[in-house]
């Protein structure tokens, strides 16, 4: 006689032990780490832009007698003072995007899909390289080689182009905006090529197979699979380097003859400053008292073109990203 299966809901079988999930310590610690640095983010933001605004506050607030007793302002308003400097700085950080975004695409793309392997791995190696020398070793190159090898090419351009206000009245030496930009786009280059490279890395390989077995060339492939896909992430790129092109500060005033003036002028030198550089130039001189709060003040305006700049980027980034490849 068959003998009946044991009840497994007897009161007299013990209940299973539940085991703790592992790593659930580490995964406690990590989420505590990541708040805790997102926060800290958050604060040091909110702390610069405090300590921005009560500094600029009384150069803001100032009669237009009391800015007059400051020497670099030349009797002007805040507003006359700065307006120049934010359009030298947004003229210099267009310049060089415009320069360093297509060769950061053409090296990125190089190094990601045409490159021998033990070529691309020292490619990239020398564009991360780029990235970590300081800018007055930057400026001292543009100064003493860039210099001298531009200024008879931009001499050319305004008696051949010099019908065009943009390359009019060229005058040497070749300390002007156009020669700053061009040290910008350099030096923002390798922060650009090196995000364009890991993005076209990143490209789904399915994607690139599909479009060559449908019969199409390399660069049809590039064009249809890749650029897509790294749409978004040209943007994120170039939103990088124009952040520090916005912010630099030695290498353009190593270069640069400064002027207070707002015109689209590009060989003519003292014409253009930027507001970083007119900082450091004139903080020796007004740095205490009310023109250090007005170079403060100019500080703020720049903080809020970055500031501007970085949510114009995302604002772009987010409607680009349902036309992307990786969806």
């Amino acid at each position: 006689m068959a003998t009946a299966p044991p009840d497994l809901t007897s009161r007299d079988t013990p209940a299973p032990r539940l085991r703790e999930a592992p790593g659930r310590i580490g995964n406690v610690i990590f989420r505590g780490i990541s708040t805790g640095a997102g926060i800290a983010i958050l604060i040091t933001l909110a702390a610069v832009a405090a300590f921005l605004i009560i500094r600029s506050w009384p150069a803001l607030t100032a009669s237009e007698e009391a800015l007059g007793g400051i020497s670099f302002m030349r009797g002007s308003t805040f507003v006359e003072y700065v307006l120049p400097l934010a359009f030298g700085t947004l003229l210099a950080s267009l310049i060089a995007l415009l320069i360093a975004v297509p060769l950061s695409v053409g090296v990125g793309l190089f190094i990601s899909h045409y490159a021998p392997r033990r070529l691309a791995q020292g490619l990239g190696y020398l564009v991360d390289l780029l990235a970590a020398i300081p800018s007055v070793i930057y400026g001292m190159w543009g100064f003493f080689w860039l210099m001298p090898l531009v200024e008879p090419f931009q001499a050319w351009q305004s008696e051949t182009l010099g019908f065009i206000p943009l390359f009019a009245e060229y005058s040497a030496p070749a300390k002007n905006i156009a020669t700053a930009g061009l040290v910008l786009a350099i030096m923002i280059l390798p922060i650009i090529t090196a995000t364009i490279r890991e993005v076209f890395l990143q490209t789904p390989r399915l994607h690139e197979e599909a479009s060559l077995a449908l019969g199409a060339t390399r660069w049809e492939m590039v064009r249809q699979a890749v650029f897509p896909f790294g749409r978004s992430g040209i943007v994120s790129a170039s939103m990088l380097g124009l952040g520090r092109a916005l912010g630099e500060t030695m290498a353009v005033l190593m270069i640069i003859s400064p002027g207070l003036s707002i015109n689209l002028h590009l060989l003519q030198a003292g014409q253009h400053t930027t507001i970083a550089a007119n900082i450091a130039s004139q903080f020796g001189e007004g740095g205490g008292g009310l023109g250090g709060n007005v170079l403060i003040a100019t500080g703020l305006v720049l903080f809020a073109i970055t500031f501007g700049v970085n949510l114009l980027a995302r604002w772009i980034i987010a409607r680009r990203a349902e036309f992307s490849g990786a969806n």
